[in-house]
């Protein structure tokens, strides 16, 4: 009888120690937040065994007994793809897993020994960890909700003639051409709507080849099920700075701007803020993701562009420490990781300059975060390593290199160029040239996936709910 009491004590003890986290990886396109989830699944999987993980203190003391998938609460979303992810970092030759083209979720069950164990404290318990994947482009669409279509069309990049735009206005030429001279007090016309709207989400497509973030809609990028519908067929309007709202808002409903604006708020309603409310706005974790090095490499237009999609997005979140009150009606974020990644692309040394470029980059909405004593660390990581690092040797000086295979298949040892631990101004610009080149991933030989520092970010994140 004691022993079966016993054992029930020791089952709810354990039942309390159950945790739940729900963890945000934030990023726009192309920051590899589908690398960092596949490596982030994998590590803690093989936490314990061959995973090396030395900076997760948990994992490198023998504390985290395993990791397994399990079903996850919401049956109407996609599993996120981590076995066909892997498959493609196993293939001959390694390539990248597909970026994410739609919402999709994973729930791990961690099962670990308690950091400090006392008396009535379980030997083991559990944290369900949940994960959430989504197209970064969707990601810019959230600080649509702060705007309204007039507000929106101001601050577009395109709404003036600024040269600093000149690059953009390039890709942007059949969509300005389309819209000049339309009149925002004209009878709409759905057929010349629907094109201009084509040209315009063309040139958000040829925006974003060319490297450009700061890109509104999001989803004019990747439409899914949206593709063809009048919610998709609206663009901002230039000139409206030349009209004043109250005579812009008397205008008769069947306007080409009442029209626009109707659509832009229905994007807003049935588009933007349920992706916010049914999954963004349960976290409570965030890591934001950010390619730092590909913006470096892309040039000054597109570096500023990065600088402002991301200052603007952030604030986009909830950010703060939370009482249970807060927690049931208004449930905030309230631990931040910002990484730079792709640290694998620069030698070693160069990785203190690239927390520090972060850091200058974002450098507001963290004074920001500190203010509101939300604890947030900046980091630079690799998810998943695809270099070596080496040295040249050349007239008895040593210089750092990367060894690596780039997505053509060719073998190279280069220096891609130094980093710098500030923002570049124009100065710079003008005598300094960067070349990161992009490699493959290494081959994995049986081994769990290579990394830089995904162990530090794992502490950051998890550490705290596996004491």
């Amino acid at each position: 009888m004691r022993q079966s009491l016993a054992r029930d004590f020791n089952d709810l003890l354990e039942r309390g120690r159950d945790r739940q986290l729900r963890l945000a990886v934030t990023g726009l396109s192309r920051s590899g937040k589908t690398a960092f989830l596949t490596s982030l699944v994998h590590q803690l999987r093989h936490a314990g065994l061959e995973a090396r993980l030395d900076l997760f203190p948990a994992a490198r003391e023998g504390r985290i007994l395993g990791a397994q998938r399990v079903a996850q609460q919401d049956l109407g979303v996609p599993r996120f793809p981590y076995d066909e992810a892997m498959l493609a970092l196993d293939d001959t030759p390694p390539r990248w897993p597909e970026p994410t083209r739609g919402i999709s979720e994973l729930r791990l069950s961690i099962r670990y020994r308690p950091g400090k164990r006392g008396m009535f404290r379980s030997e083991t318990a559990h944290l369900t960890l949940d994960l959430f994947d989504y197209p970064g482009e969707w990601l810019l669409d959230l600080p649509l909700l702060g705007h309204d279509y007039l507000s929106w069309s101001l601050a577009q990049p395109l709404a003036t003639d600024s040269p600093l735009h000149n690059e953009r206005r390039a890709l942007f030429g059949d969509w300005l051409e389309a819209v000049k001279g339309l009149d925002p007090a004209a009878e709409a016309d759905e057929a010349s709507l629907a094109t201009i709207a084509e040209h315009y989400a063309r040139g958000l497509r040829e925006a974003r080849e060319a490297g450009f973030a700061n890109l509104q809609p999001g989803r004019f990028l990747l439409p899914g099920e949206l593709s063809g519908a009048p919610v998709l067929q609206f663009f901002p309007l230039p000139g409206l700075a030349e009209h004043d709202r109250a005579s812009l808002a008397a205008l008769p409903e069947q306007s080409v701007y009442q029209t626009l604006v109707r659509r832009f708020s229905h994007y807003q309603q049935h588009v933007v803020k349920p992706f916010y409310r049914e999954h963004f706005r349960r976290f409570d974790r965030q890591i934001v993701l950010v390619d730092v090095l590909g913006a470096l490499n892309a040039g000054p237009e597109r570096f500023e562009d990065l600088s402002h999609a991301l200052s603007t997005l952030m604030k986009s979140f909830d950010y703060g420490k939370r009482s249970l009150m807060s927690r049931l009606f208004a449930p905030r974020i309230d631990r931040l990781a910002i990484a730079a990644t792709k640290a694998d692309h620069v030698t070693p040394e160069q990785h203190g300059n690239l927390v520090a470029l972060i850091e200058a980059l974002l450098a507001d909405p963290l004074q920001d975060l500190r203010y509101a004593d939300v604890p947030v660390r900046a980091m630079s990581l690799a998810s998943i390593r695809a270099t070596q690092a080496r040295e040249v040797e050349h007239q008895g000086k040593r210089t750092p290199a990367l060894r690596g295979t780039t997505l053509a298949g060719e073998e190279v040892l280069v220096f891609p160029g130094e980093v710098p631990a500030r923002l570049p101004d124009a100065e710079f610009w003008a005598r300094q040239g960067f070349d990161f080149p992009a490699f493959r991933p290494a081959p994995r030989d049986n081994g769990t996936l290579p990394h830089i520092r995904l162990d530090s970010a794992l502490e950051w994140l998890l550490g705290d709910k596996l004491q």
